[in-house]
C-alpha cells in the first residue's frame, strides 16, 4: 500500500509538476552544450499563404473578426483567405460574402468541423496554410512571426499562442488564465528542447503539402493534425509572437462542457497514435508527448483520488508525521477547490480559490471525457462554448 501510494503520488507531481522542471533542466542542459537555438530565415523569404477560419454561427462576431483579418500584416499578393461556414443557419455566411476579398465556402449541412476544413484544403495552393478560429483575433504581426519558421525544412507545423482574457467579473474561469500561462511556458520549453506536442485551434498553420486528412469522427482535429505531421520527423515549433486572444468561457458550466469535449479527443487521439508511443522510433518526442500528453489525459486524474484515498488509509494505521503532513496538505487543497466551488455558485469574487478550482474541474472533465468517449457518447461535431 506504501509503495503503490508513492507511485501514484509521483505521477500526480511529475504530470503536472515535475515534468515542467524535468523539462526546464534539458533545455538549459542543451543550450548549455549546443548553445541557444537562432532562428535565422532570410527577411525577404516569406512562403505563400492562405489563412482558413472556420465558423459556425457567428454572426455576433465574424465582422470583428473580417476586420482583425484582413488587418494583418503580410505582404500582398502572397496571402489567401478562406472562410469555411458549414451549416451556419444564422446570417454568418451573408456577412462574410460581403467582402471581395474573402472566399466563402458555405454549405447548407453541418457535417462537423473536420469535413468543413478537409473541404477547405481542396481549394489551397500556397506552401502554407494557417487555421485560426472565428472567436479568436490575432496580432498584427502573427502570420509573419508564424511564417518564418518555414524557411527551416525540418519545420513542419507552427503553434501560436493562446492567451484567455479574463474579465473582472471572477469566476472559475479565472483559471483558466493561469493554466494557459503555464502551459505556454511548457511549449515553451517543448519546442526548445525538439517540438510542440499538438497545436491549438485557436492559431497554428502547417505546410500545406504534409496536410493528412484525419478521420470524419476526430474530435481533437488540430491536435491530430498536427502530430500526424511529428510523427514523420518533422518539428512543430511554437511560436508566443504569434497569439490568438479570446475571451474566457462564459460560466463553469461552459468550460467544462468544453473540457469534457477536449479529454474525449484525447483519449480518442491517443488510441489512434499509438505509433508516438514508440521511444526508439521517436525517443525525444515520445517522452514529451507521454510526459506532456498521455499522463494528462489517461491515469493521472484516477491517481489523484488513488493518492488521496490511500493517504488517509495509511495514517489511519501507520500515523507517521509525513504522511500526515501530506495528508493535510491535499485535504487543505480540496478544501480550497471546494470553498472556490461554493464561492464560484454565489458569484462572489476570490479568483486565488479559482485556481485549485479551475485544476479540479480540469481533471474531473478528463474522467468524464473518457467515459463519454467510451460511451460512444461524443460528437465529433464542434460544440460552440458560450464566452464572455
Amino acid at each position: 500500500m506504501i509503495i503503490l501510494f508513492w507511485i501514484s503520488l509521483f505521477i500526480v507531481f511529475y504530470t503536472f509538476v515535475g515534468y515542467g522542471i524535468v523539462l526546464f533542466c534539458l533545455v538549459k542542459l542543451k543550450q548549455l552544450i549546443f548553445g541557444k537555438r537562432k532562428l535565422v530565415y532570410d527577411a525577404d523569404y516569406l512562403p505563400t499563404l492562405t489563412l482558413i477560419v472556420a465558423a459556425y454561427n457567428e454572426a455576433d462576431i465574424i465582422e470583428e473578426k473580417i476586420e482583425n483579418t484582413l488587418a494583418l500584416n503580410y505582404p500582398d499578393g502572397k496571402i489567401n483567405y478562406i472562410f469555411v461556414t458549414d451549416g451556419s443557419s444564422d446570417s454568418t455566411p451573408d456577412k462574410v460574402r460581403l467582402n471581395s476579398v474573402i472566399k466563402l465556402m458555405h454549405i447548407p449541412e453541418r457535417k462537423g468541423k473536420v469535413s468543413a476544413m478537409h473541404r477547405a484544403m481542396q481549394e489551397v495552393k500556397t506552401e502554407v496554410t494557417v487555421f485560426t478560429d472565428a472567436n479568436t483575433f490575432l496580432n498584427s504581426d502573427a502570420l509573419v512571426n508564424i511564417a518564418r519558421h518555414y524557411s527551416d525544412g525540418r519545420v513542419g507545423a507552427v503553434s501560436g499562442e493562446k492567451r484567455v482574457h479574463v474579465s473582472e467579473v471572477s469566476d472559475a474561469t479565472a483559471g483558466e488564465g493561469f493554466y494557459w500561462k503555464y502551459e505556454s511556458l511548457l511549449k515553451k520549453w517543448d519546442s526548445e528542447l525538439y517540438s510542440v506536442v499538438g497545436a491549438a485551434g485557436e492559431l497554428f498553420s502547417i505546410r500545406t503539402d504534409l496536410y493528412q486528412p484525419v478521420l470524419p469522427d476526430t474530435i481533437v482535429d488540430d491536435f491530430m493534425m498536427t502530430l500526424l505531421i511529428a510523427a514523420n520527423g518533422y518539428r512543430i515549433v511554437y511560436e508566443p509572437n504569434a497569439f490568438a486572444l479570446e475571451n474566457s468561457s462564459d460560466n463553469t458550466k461552459e468550460e467544462l462542457k468544453r473540457k469534457i469535449r477536449i479529454a474525449a479527443g484525447g483519449m480518442q487521439s491517443i488510441l489512434r497514435l499509438k505509433s508516438l508511443l514508440n521511444p526508439f522510433k521517436h525517443p525525444v518526442l515520445s517522452f514529451q508527448y507521454v510526459s506532456h500528453r498521455v499522463l494528462r489525459w489517461t491515469i493521472t486524474p484516477f491517481f489523484m483520488i488513488i493518492t488521496l484515498l490511500l493517504n488517509i488509509t495509511i495514517v489511519l494505521y501507520h500515523g507517521s508525521l509525513i504522511y500526515q503532513v501530506l495528508l493535510a496538505a491535499q485535504l487543505f487543497f480540496y478544501t480550497l477547490a471546494f470553498v472556490g466551488w461554493i464561492l464560484e455558485r454565489r458569484e462572489i469574487k476570490i479568483k486565488p480559490l479559482f485556481v485549485p478550482f479551475y485544476f479540479c474541474l480540469m481533471n474531473y472533465a478528463v474522467i468524464m471525457g473518457i467515459n463519454r468517449y467510451f460511451s460512444n457518447k461524443q460528437s465529433a461535431a464542434w460544440e460552440k462554448a458560450k464566452r464572455k
